[in-house]
């Protein structure tokens, strides 16, 4: 780490949790994240800001007023533009340091296993049930959000800690009809739970990421309440029974 990178990331280092062995990882670390909308905006933007190395922007969208409320990483002259060329922009203005690869269209089959193995940690940030179980069953470590309304949710998935799968949750994309379009979602929600995709994934990459094994974490916004859930792996799991 050169003197630069030691005062950028200073309040990191001080960190016991993180320390410079930490900051080195994040620096080295490479990271997907599969939608660059309401939970991919705070994600994107808090990892390269904390010094990842290289970021994997993905998603087919383009930018539409309407995710101007909630999709922080867009700003609105980014109107019409491909959501992750938007994306780019912003990560590269916080941190030119940090890579940035983009893809403009739906990544799947074998391209998306390809692109999962190539990257230390997945952020799933998309707002559709079979992208999300296309990118389980693909997956190395992974940080799964959602959000709808004043609800939102997170959990991790970390093979080496043999844990639950987002398809150990949910065997069936119940309330697949459900949409942001159609329910809405208060924008502050969705960073709420971008964000905190962002904070597991640096403490995973900085090998302090076992507090979040086997669980689900629910945040109801309008409560202001927080909710544990402990999850159990499926040994019949389709996504993850053989690893």
């Amino acid at each position: 780490m050169n003197p630069e990178q030691k005062e950028r990331f200073a309040r990191h280092i001080r960190l016991p949790q993180i320390g410079e062995k930490g900051q080195q990882a994040i620096l080295d670390a490479s990271a997907l994240i599969v939608g660059v909308g309401g939970l991919g905006s705070p994600a994107a933007m808090y990892l390269a800001a904390a010094g990842i190395g290289k970021l994997v922007l993905s998603d087919y969208d383009i930018v539409e007023t309407s995710n101007l409320q909630r999709q922080i990483i867009h700003r609105e002259a980014a109107v019409g533009e491909h959501k992750v060329e938007s994306g780019r922009q912003t990560v590269r203005a916080l941190n030119p340091r940090c890579e940035v690869d983009v893809i403009s269209y739906q990544l799947e089959g074998d391209e998306l296993k390809r692109v999962v193995s190539s990257v230390d940690i997945v952020l799933d940030c998309c707002d559709n049930y079979p992208t999300r179980f296309d990118v389980n069953r693909a997956c190395v470590a992974t940080v799964t959000g959602a959000a709808i309304r004043l609800e939102g949710q997170i959990m991790n998935y970390q093979p080496a800690a043999n844990s639950a799968c987002y398809q150990c949750l949910y065997t069936h994309a119940y309330g697949a009809e459900e949409s942001c379009e159609l329910e809405g979602v208060l924008g502050p929600v969705v960073g709420v739970i971008g964000t905190m995709q962002a904070l597991q994934a640096l403490l995973i990459l900085a090998g302090q990421g076992e507090a979040m094994v086997n669980r689900l974490l629910l945040f109801d916004a309008y409560a202001m309440e927080w909710q544990a859930v402990t999850l159990s792996k499926n040994p019949g799991c389709p996504a993850c029974a053989k690893t």
